[in-house]
C-alpha cells in the first residue's frame, strides 16, 4: 500500500471519488504542490500530476511521485494521456493548474499547446472538464496589462482563479486551504449558488477608554467554518466581525462594536439576502467611551446600557429571509439549554437555533457540543470538530432552503 492511502480523507470526505490532475509550471511555488497534493488528499481526492519541462527543473517528478502516488506525466506520448485524464471520457473531475506562470497563463488563454500543461488546459477546456489557474509571478510580470487580460479571458471561459496574494514584490501563490476550499466549491455540487448567506462571528468590543476595551473569549472559529462551508457549496457568502480570513471569494465586513454589527448586518440583507447566520457572541451592553485613557490605581465604575439586539431588528424587516439564531448558556441541564433555545426559536421566529453550552468547552476550541433546533422538529444533538458542525448546520439549511 502506497503511504497516500494512509492519510486519504483523514481530514475530510468533501473530494472523496473525486479525481484531481494536478499541473505544475515553472514557478518558483512549484516547491510548495507536494503539500498541496498531500492536502487534496486528505481531503479524500485522488490526485494525478502533470509537469511542464521547466517544472521539473525546480521540483523533482520523483516527489510529486510520491505526494500523489502516481507515475507523474512529464511528456505527451503514444497514450494520449492528456485525452485520458481531461478528455470527454477522461477520469479527471477537474484541472487545477497550480502555480501558473504568465508563460503558461497565455498560452491557455491564446490556445497555445506546447508543453504537458498547456496540452491539458486545452483539452480540459474543450471538453468542459472544471478547471482552476492559480497564478504565481514576480509583481511587475503579473502587472503587465496583458497578463490581466488574459486572466480575463480565462475567467470568460469559465475558469476560476485563486489569487495571488501580492506582498514584498510578488504576486505570491495562495495559500493551500485557499486553494482546496475552491476545489471542494467547483466539486461539490454547489447546492447553494446563487444564495446570498450573510453571517456574523465572533466576540464584538466595547470601547471604554483608546487603550481598554470590553470583550468576551469568542474565537470565530465557528462563524469562519460555516463561511467557509457555505461558500464550498457555492453560496455568495459575505461574514462580518472583527477578524479577519482573507480567504478568495469570501466577502469580509469589519464590525467591532455591537452597534457596528447592527449596522452592517442591516446594510448587507437590505442588499439582498436568503439567509442570515447570527453566530457571533455580540455584547450585550455598551458604554460611553472616554476619549482619554482612564487613569489606574483607583476603584472604577462603568455604567453600561443594554445593547439593541439584531434577529428582531433583522425578521422585523425582512420576513421572509432565513433566519439561524445562536444560543449560549452556561451550567445548565439539557432541559434547560433546549427550553432556553425553544424560547428564542419561537420569540424571534426564527428558522433554526444552535444550542451549546460554554461552560462545557466551545468557545476559543476547535471542538463543540451542540443542539440543533427547528420549529416542529425535536432537538437533535450534535459532537464533532466545527469543521463537521458547520456541515451539519449547512446540511440542515439546504433541507429549508431547497
Amino acid at each position: 500500500m502506497h503511504s497516500t492511502l494512509w492519510i486519504k480523507g483523514t481530514k475530510s470526505k468533501s473530494l472523496e471519488g473525486k479525481t484531481v490532475v494536478l499541473a505544475v509550471t515553472g514557478s518558483i511555488a512549484a516547491v510548495r504542490v507536494v503539500e498541496l497534493a498531500r492536502e487534496l488528499i486528505r481531503n479524500g481526492a485522488n490526485v494525478y500530476a502533470v509537469m511542464s519541462e521547466a517544472a521539473t527543473r525546480i521540483l523533482h517528478p520523483d516527489a510529486l511521485h510520491y505526494a500523489t502516488g502516481h507515475e507523474v506525466i512529464t511528456d505527451i506520448t503514444g497514450g494520449v494521456e492528456h485525452v485520458g485524464m481531461c478528455g470527454i471520457q477522461g477520469m479527471a473531475d477537474l484541472l487545477l493548474i497550480a502555480p501558473a506562470t504568465a508563460n503558461t497563463i497565455s498560452k491557455i488563454a491564446m490556445g497555445i499547446d506546447d508543453t504537458p500543461v498547456t496540452t491539458f488546459a486545452t483539452t480540459a477546456i474543450g471538453s468542459g472538464v472544471a478547471t482552476i489557474v492559480v497564478p504565481a509571478m514576480h509583481q511587475s510580470m503579473y502587472d503587465h496589462p496583458a497578463v490581466h487580460s488574459n486572466l480575463e479571458k480565462l475567467e470568460s471561459y469559465g475558469i476560476s482563479l485563486v489569487g495571488p496574494r501580492v506582498e514584498e514584490g510578488i504576486a505570491k501563490i495562495s495559500p493551500n486551504d485557499d486553494i482546496v476550499l475552491a476545489v471542494e466549491r467547483e466539486l461539490m455540487g454547489k447546492k447553494l449558488a446563487g444564495k446570498k448567506i450573510v453571517l456574523t462571528s465572533g466576540a464584538t468590543a466595547e470601547i471604554i477608554d483608546p487603550i481598554r476595551i470590553l470583550t468576551n473569549r469568542a474565537s470565530g472559529k465557528t462563524g469562519q467554518e460555516l463561511a467557509r462551508e457555505a461558500f464550498r457549496r457555492g453560496g455568495d457568502v459575505t461574514i462580518i466581525h472583527r477578524n479577519e480570513m482573507n480567504v478568495d471569494g469570501i466577502n469580509e465586513v469589519y464590525a467591532e462594536s455591537a452597534a457596528s454589527m447592527l449596522d452592517n448586518c442591516m446594510k448587507e440583507i437590505d442588499r439582498g439576502c436568503d439567509v442570515f447566520i447570527s453566530s457571533a457572541a455580540i455584547s450585550d451592553y455598551t458604554l460611553d467611551s472616554s476619549r482619554s485613557k482612564i487613569k489606574s490605581g483607583q476603584n472604577l465604575i462603568l455604567e453600561m446600557q443594554p445593547t439593541e439586539k439584531i434577529l428582531p431588528q433583522v425578521r422585523g424587516n425582512h420576513p421572509g429571509i432565513v433566519i439561524v439564531g445562536f444560543k449560549a448558556e452556561t451550567g445548565v441541564v439539557e432541559k434547560e439549554l433546549v427550553g432556553s433555545a425553544t424560547r428564542m426559536l419561537e420569540e424571534y421566529g426564527l428558522d433554526m437555533v444552535v444550542a451549546n453550552d460554554v461552560g462545557g468547552g466551545g468557545m476559543g476550541t476547535s471542538d463543540n457540543s451542540v443542539y440543533i433546533l427547528q420549529d416542529g422538529l425535536s432537538a437533535s444533538h450534535y459532537s464533532g470538530s466545527k469543521r463537521y458542525l458547520a456541515s451539519v448546520i449547512m446540511d440542515r439549511l439546504e433541507q429549508i432552503l431547497l
